[in-house]
């Protein structure tokens, strides 16, 4: 009887003691999974460390291997918390300069037909090479804009066949330890800047109203060098080459440019984004194929733009010979383009000498009596153009308009006409205009950790997830140009937007490689990039492809979930970077943290070696030797 008395009066004491423990690990596992556990611990560690704008406890974002003395003048990780981070290897020296998605090898296996060898041919996911692609040994820093659009490093892109190939058209000269680029052309002899003049008794390049400019076959892109000093940006493209490198070196002076060609499928871009294409003997055959090169014009140009041609056929009864064509050829070819502009309802502006200069309908709903019948494009989702083959057709006009564009530097801060009229879904004036103030309080935010992006550090900057262009208005300089990427997996199609600003972009699935070669950006800006991505491609790939478009030295952002940037943060210890987790602006509680690193200088060591990598000191990462 005793002990049953013991017992019962246990009882209810086992009871509360009990419920106190289950009430205490359920409130444990909220907070654990509240976002402020481990993660939140360690972002507000770092970011006490750099409070009061302590650059980033010894994360340099400078640079000590500029190129001034060489003048004279998904996360599907297969590891978990404890495990070791995965080791990338160099690549071979050889592959210093690899463009997946342009290899020459496989694409001579595809036909030559409209150019379709020299489109995007991506490897396999089991041929995707998995190593960090090298510098390629004497690798220097870009010079500053604007004295790089006259001169890059030879080290950067040791290549000298266009300085024999083009020697009597003046495209770039080699001079010792650089390669000096004297604005020359095919068809501009006299200079890019003579050139732009004689566009511009036509062209209302001042006043903001030209803005944004497609350069189809752009060569060394000089003519969207030289824009840019009047206030004009060109997004230029060429095809990759075996040897000549005109894309790499159009990036290495600070030109807009990617890796591109005008064959089979739709350019990367949505309707009406330009307001000026051109083409400077740029061998695209635009009387071919019924017209359709120049319809795919006509759908990336808004209403008003122009249409710029300078060279064959234009002009041909003066200039067969020298072409080495026959006049009947260039008669019929030159016969062929006026007929399909006359379709496309453009009104011929002028031809001087070589050039000939076309405007699209400033009106799409105007009448053009001369327009034969012509098929229209299916306009179900015109902003679908990834990997979409072109077609003959003329793509119609938009469904709406609100307002027209804004001269330039206006545009970048009104709000779009896609916006205004309610083209975009989730957006409003209203929601739009407090999008922008998020993104100047995020930019301020990071300038507080890296003040050199009030400086001229960075030139060629990318954001991988632009949306409607924030983050690239908020940094907006006429020292730097962003290529705003939208996905393909984003929900809304946004890069409409990002042209009706006076930005540039383009579309881009981040499973592979991006159309460009190595050390091509100075800064790295991503937005939840990889919580994006999480369940359609491996993380540790799109980490690999910033690695091998990043320069040495360059600077990566990274904003995300506290939970998927301590993965980042474990994986890239194996790529050489350097990196600091900082709380979001707003403070410690919000799970949302910002990931700074910074790539570390190394080269290739030599052909088949593992690398050569600075030492401590002449590296603008020393000092940092820790991650947290």
């Amino acid at each position: 009887m005793a002990n049953k008395a013991v017992s019962g009066a246990r009882s209810p004491l086992n009871l509360v003691v009990a419920m106190a423990l289950c009430c205490f690990f359920y409130v444990l596992g909220a907070w654990q999974r509240s976002g402020y556990g481990k993660g939140d611990r360690i972002a507000a560690a770092v970011s006490r460390q750099t409070a009061c704008g302590d650059v980033a406890a010894g994360l340099s974002f400078e640079t000590h291997h500029g190129g001034a003395g060489a003048i004279n003048a998904s996360s599907s990780l297969p590891f978990g918390a404890d495990a070791a981070p995965p080791a990338f290897a160099p690549c071979a020296a050889a592959l210093a300069d690899h463009t997946p998605c342009h290899h020459q090898d496989r694409a001579m296996k595809f036909p030559r037909k409209n150019m379709v060898y020299r489109e995007r041919h991506c490897p396999s996911d089991g041929e995707r090479l998995r190593c960090l692609v090298p510098a390629p040994p004497g690798y220097v820093t870009p010079f500053p804009w604007p004295r790089s659009r006259d001169y890059v490093p030879f080290a950067n892109a040791p290549y000298k066949s266009l300085t024999v190939e083009k020697a009597v058209q003046n495209w770039v000269q080699y001079e010792g330890a650089v390669f000096r680029f004297p604005g020359g052309g095919t068809q501009f002899p006299q200079g890019a800047d003579k050139y732009i003049d004689q566009l511009g008794s036509v062209i209302p390049f001042a006043g903001g109203r030209v803005r944004t400019v497609l350069d189809t076959g752009c060569g060394v892109a000089s003519l969207g060098a030289y824009l840019d000093s009047r206030g004009v940006i060109a997004m230029s493209f060429a095809p990759r080459d075996s040897h000549e490198a005109q894309v790499q070196f159009a990036l290495e002076r600070g030109v807009p440019a990617f890796i591109g060609v005008l064959g089979s499928v739709k350019l990367p871009f949505p309707p009406r984004s330009f307001d000026m294409a051109h083409c400077s003997r740029c061998l695209i055959p635009w009387g071919g194929n019924g017209g359709m090169y120049m319809m795919e014009i006509d759908r990336v140009l808004r209403p008003g733009g122009y249409w710029v041609l300078s060279g064959p056929p234009i002009n041909w009864k003066t200039n067969h010979k020298a072409w080495e064509r026959t006049e009947a050829d260039l008669s019929a070819e030159q016969q062929r383009i006026e007929k399909y502009a006359a379709m496309l309802c453009w009104e011929k502006v002028t031809e001087i000498r070589e050039i000939a200069i076309w405007r699209k309908q400033l009106d799409p709903s105007a009448a053009c009596p001369d327009r034969p019948p012509v098929r229209t494009c299916d306009d179900a989702n015109s902003d679908d153009v990834w990997y979409k083959n072109m077609e003959t057709c003329i793509t119609p006009p938009a469904a709406a308009v609100a307002g027209e564009l804004q001269p330039f530097p206006a545009r970048l801060t009104a709000v779009p006409p896609r916006i205004s009229a309610g083209a975009v879904p989730g957006f409003t004036a209203e929601s739009y205009e407090e999008e922008n103030r998020r993104w100047e309080r995020h930019v301020a935010a990071y300038k507080k950790v890296n003040y050199r992006l009030n400086s001229e550090r960075y030139r060629n900057i990318m954001d991988m997830n632009a949306g409607v262009g924030g983050f690239a208005a908020a940094i907006f300089s006429p020292k730097s140009w962003v290529m705003n990427v939208v996905p393909t997996a984003a929900e809304i199609c946004t890069l409409g937007v990002v042209y009706e600003r006076g930005l540039i972009g383009i579309y881009h699935d981040w499973c592979e490689a991006f159309s460009t070669y190595p050390r091509t950006y100075d800064l790295i800006h991503a937005n939840g990039i990889f919580t994006l991505y999480k369940d359609r491609c491996r993380m540790e790939d799109i980490l690999l492809e910033m690695d091998r478009i990043l320069r040495p030295e360059g600077t990566v952002i990274l904003r995300d979930d506290v939970e998927v940037l301590l993965k980042v943060q474990r994986t890239v210890k194996g790529m050489r970077w350097k990196t600091l987790l900082a709380n979001h602006e707003d403070g410690p509680n919000v799970p949302e943290k910002v990931l700074f690193a910074v790539k570390r200088y190394w080269t290739a060591a030599g052909e088949g070696t593992a690398a050569e990598e600075k030492t401590p000191g002449s590296s603008s990462v020393a000092g940092m030797d820790s991650e947290e």
